[in-house]
């Protein structure tokens, strides 16, 4: 494999608070696709971007669990996913970095588009091994059936928002964990004084930050680590938020911590344990 890899998808967990996950981030200024449904017994709901997007996780409310990895996971950012146009290579990229888990899988949901035809959005994806990362769930997926995930009726938001920029990451071992990112999408590390930083393409780089530097940084929206040894710590999106969205948020200290971190508006979102960072 060559070439700095790109990123595809950014995922929140919500386990079975699918409702009132779509209803906060729809609050956030987000215009949210249909509710989508798994082969695998998971749901969806995404914001599209122009060639990535956020993707809210979860399960349906008093139904079959049927994804222990996900159903074991904490609520709020848990997936760093990054685009491959074959996951077979990708498999035998991680398995010669010592970091693959299981073969790769296959599965679908249907897609209803504006014309009422329904089509099935295929999808195959692969893993690194959960305690080669213990961050959170770091993959790629080859989307067989892009045309019916990026679409334009979809790629409209309130906030405006146009893509990913930035994923922090906490480590304790901040070096190393950068180092394994670096191998894995095909980039190199840049220590700084207060932190590492990892480009992918298109303009998207990876900061890892000690839990010190993180908390240091991010003040009051700062998420505990929990006696966690990694986590994802935030992400930052290029996008405005709207006036009537901020005087919103600021008045919801129930739901949103909203304090400043690098002259960008930055949100806490408390039920889904999620750093949002929006500007630029």
């Amino acid at each position: 494999m060559s070439g700095v890899m790109q990123l595809d998808h950014i995922v929140i967990n919500a386990q079975q608070e699918m409702d009132n996950a779509e209803a906060v981030f729809t609050e956030l200024g987000f215009s949210l696709t249909p509710r989508g449904y798994h082969t695998l017994g998971s749901i969806n709901a995404l914001a599209m971007f122009g060639s990535d997007y956020l993707e809210l996780l979860g399960f349906p409310a008093g139904g079959e669990v049927k994804r222990p990895e996900l159903a074991s996971a904490p609520k709020g950012l848990n997936g760093l996913v990054f685009k491959s146009s074959n996951v077979d290579d990708t498999f035998t990229h991680l398995q010669k970095l010592g970091v693959a888990g299981d073969p790769p899988k296959s599965f679908s949901r249907p897609v209803t588009l504006a014309n009422g035809e329904t089509h099935d959005a295929k999808f195959r994806t692969v893993a690194l091994r959960a305690d080669a990362f213990p961050a959170g769930r770091f993959y790629f997926c080859e989307h067989l059936t892009p045309e019916l995930v990026w679409r334009t009726e979809w790629q409209g938001h309130a906030n405006a928002t146009a893509r990913f920029d930035e994923m922090v990451v906490v480590a304790e071992d901040a070096a190393e964990t950068a180092d394994l990112i670096a191998n894995v999408i095909n980039s190199t590390t840049v220590a700084g004084a207060n932190a590492v930083q990892i480009d992918g393409a298109d303009d998207f780089r990876l900061v890892v930050h000690t839990p010190a530097q993180y908390q240091g940084r991010f003040g009051p929206a700062a998420r505990p680590m929990a006696g966690r040894t990694a986590m994802f710590g935030a992400i930052s999106l290029r996008g405005r938020l709207p006036e009537d969205v901020v005087a919103n948020v600021g008045s919801d200290a129930a739901t949103y911590t909203m304090t400043q971190v690098d002259g960008r508006t930055c949100i806490l979102v408390n039920d889904f344990d999620a750093v949002l960072m929006f500007g630029g």
